[in-house]
């Protein structure tokens, strides 16, 4: 991340929020990457249910079903005619393989379906990050961190419930609002606020 302190503090106070809690889903959501070191690709996460979600809502034939392999991981498979998805929380190799496989399938879907950058915001939320389009939200996070930020914290504005739950660093309403009703498994909350602390000195 090349943002400074300062830079991060002026896109916070800009949405009611202030440097510690904005740092805190930047630190947990990408370790502070919204680019990969390797590739200088965007930090992507493709979701393979909501994309299974898109293609019904598009009316696009395809299989959704999940597998486990002997170690409990889990994947979740799409398969529209010969091509495949498989997908569980992979690296940025994998996870681009499948995006891209997913937009050669239906590039709206694959857009919408995908968290991007340090904040790891889901394409669909892109009107509540202040975009037209799950396009212009991707066309803007590509230019650089400060859009990326400057996108979450818009959405959590924008989300007066997450706001709110933020604002009283309720940080298990803040994991379900953000991450989803699993936050749990992976302690979300639990590392939200332990990031919360480190920065708010």
């Amino acid at each position: 991340m090349i943002l400074t302190k300062n830079d991060i503090t002026q896109i916070a106070s800009a949405c009611g929020l202030d440097f510690p809690r904005l740092m805190a889903f930047i630190s947990v959501e990408s370790g502070g990457h919204g680019f990969d070191p390797v590739t200088g690709k965007i930090i992507i996460q493709f979701e393979p249910s909501w994309m299974s979600k898109y293609l019904t809502k598009f009316k696009i034939a395809h299989k959704f079903y999940r597998i486990t392999d002997a170690q409990g991981n889990r994947d979740y498979v799409i398969e529209v005619g010969d091509k495949k998805i498989s997908n569980g929380v992979e690296g940025q190799k994998s996870e681009w393989i499948s995006f891209n496989t997913a937009f050669s399938i239906h590039p709206k879907s694959a857009l919408l379906s995908t968290s991007i950058g340090l904040m790891q915001v889901m394409g669909f939320n892109y009107a509540a990050c202040g975009y037209p389009s799950v396009d212009a939200m991707w066309d803007s996070f590509k230019k650089g961190d400060y859009q990326q930020i400057l996108g979450g914290a818009t959405f959590i504005k924008n989300n007066i419930t997450l706001y709110n739950a933020l604002r009283n660093k309720n940080w298990k309403l803040v994991a379900y609002y953000y991450n989803g009703p699993n936050y749990a498994i992976n302690n979300y909350d639990k590392k939200l606020a332990a990031a919360y602390l480190k920065y708010n000195i």
